[in-house]
């Protein structure tokens, strides 16, 4: 295979994996707040 050929073939191929891997999506992992429950002390 002469060398333009090589080349062409690696570009294409790096076209192809950099088309198939799409943009990264970032996952943001939000915990709940959390509330304390108001308890019953007896006193009014």
């Amino acid at each position: 295979m002469s060398s333009k050929m090589r080349i062409a073939f690696a570009l294409c191929t790096i076209a192809v994996l950099a088309a198939c891997a799409g943009p990264k999506e970032e996952v943001i992992v939000t915990d709940p707040a959390v509330s304390v429950e108001p308890t019953y002390t007896g006193k009014l």
